[in-house]
């Protein structure tokens, strides 16, 4: 008698084997979606915060620039566009608001008293877009949109 393994039995093995590692990439994928979902979202208070010492130093929020991809609230001044991914900084100091802006923000405001800042996430299902949406009303938001917003 030969001791082994039929050929049926090896692709059952195989079969469930494959479907394992299948289900486990998948949710790998689904958890680094949303731990780069959770790196955006801290981001963005990042923002806000620093919008509001900027606030505080000037008595108005910084322009856009670039439509929006940009903020004019670096320089001398604070009226110059700050660099993407770059320093959000202002001042004879300079004062360093956020050491190291977002590379795919949005940002919208007239320089007065009210900002707009989005980025979109990647997991249409958070459970905190409609939240952050309906605190921040504005423009038409896309489903992944996530603003922050003066308050």
């Amino acid at each position: 008698m030969k001791k082994g393994f039929t050929l049926i039995e090896l692709l059952v093995v195989i079969s469930i084997i494959g479907t394992l590692v299948g289900l486990i990439v998948n949710n790998l994928t689904d958890a680094r979606a949303r731990a780069r979902d959770a790196r955006r979202k801290s981001e963005l208070t990042q923002l806000k915060t620093a919008l509001r010492l900027y606030y505080n130093d000037y008595q108005h929020y910084p322009t856009d620039a670039n439509g929006g991809l940009q903020i004019n609230g670096c320089g001398l001044d604070g009226d110059d566009a700050c660099a993407i991914e770059g320093t959000f900084s202002a001042g004879a100091g300079p004062t360093i608001y956020m050491k190291t802006l977002p590379a795919d923000l949005f940002y919208e405001s007239e320089g007065e008293d009210d900002f707009i800042a989005k980025m979109v996430l990647e997991n249409a299902s958070d459970p905190d877009l409609a939240a952050a949406q309906a605190a921040c009303p504005g423009p038409n938001y896309a489903a992944t949109d996530y603003p922050v917003c003066s308050d």
